[in-house]
């Protein structure tokens, strides 16, 4: 009897040793590790998923690629606008261009353009540097962040992230999703899955066939003049009287790069 009152009481003081307090936090601890590398994985493959669908839309654009024959394919593509805008017409960093558009994609623009070499920006930019690097033939996506999800944007940004002569950026106000701009052409659409997208890239993106002013301008951000990870900052207020009008008064007529 007493013997067995001795074996029940070395359990007991076992099972109390057991530190309880310690399995629960490496519990606690292994579960939240599970946890977010399961998140990291799943996004990874939602990446990578989205890098392969980008490639294959990328493929499928061939037949919107210019040439002497067809120097402005986007001419085909359903949805663009096209308007004519006389080159050059720059404004100092103080002045604001009454646009004619919303986005603009055209016109009179800041003397600096924004860096253009496969950027995104997470905030909205100043449109008159951005309309700049229009001009240098660059692409400018623009999206409506209340209109477009996570995996709406990043659609986008494998579009836009290290590709040259490309930059991305929120609109604040835009009234469709997504908008593309390149000097003189616009294209709007709903999602970011439209096949349009690419169809506007191939086409007209350094597309030197008379389509853009200034063929062998840069898209690398002119050294102090504008700075990449906080440029300028997109003004939502209507321009005052004191604006420069669409047909350049004004401006002042560039003189090299910066209007200077």
């Amino acid at each position: 009897m007493a013997k067995n009152k001795a074996v029940r009481g070395a359990a007991v003081v076992n099972q109390r040793s057991i530190p309880w307090l310690l399995v629960s936090g490496v519990t606690v601890v292994a579960v939240f590790a599970a946890v977010i590398f399961g998140y990291a994985y799943t996004r990874w493959s939602d990446q990578a998923a989205t890098r392969d669908a980008q490639a294959a839309a990328e493929k499928a654009t061939e037949a919107f690629k210019p040439s002497p024959q067809n120097p402005d394919p986007s001419k085909t593509i359903p949805g663009v606008v096209t308007a004519d805008y006389k080159a050059q017409l720059h404004v100092t960093p103080s002045q604001r261009v009454a646009y004619d558009k919303n986005p603009p994609f055209g016109g009179p623009h800041d003397g600096v353009w924004a860096d253009c070499t496969g950027v995104v920006y997470p905030q909205a930019v100043r449109t008159e540097n951005m309309i700049h690097s229009l001009e240098h033939g660059a692409v400018w996506i623009a999206y409506n962040p209340e209109k477009v999800d996570q995996a709406g944007l990043d659609r986008l940004k494998v579009r836009a992230q290290g590709k040259p002569y490309t930059m991305l950026s929120p609109y604040p106000g835009l009234d469709k999703p997504i908008s593309l701009q390149s000097w003189g052409h616009q294209l709007k659409v709903d999602s970011a899955d439209d096949p349009r997208i690419d169809q506007f890239i191939t086409a007209l993106r350094l597309n030197n066939n008379g389509v853009y002013p200034e063929v062998g301008g840069s898209c690398q951000a002119y050294p102090g003049a504008f700075d990449t990870n906080s440029p300028p900052k997109f003004d939502a207020t209507p321009p005052g009287p004191d604006a420069v009008t669409m047909d350049g008064k004004g401006a002042n007529a560039g003189s090299g790069e910066m209007g200077q």
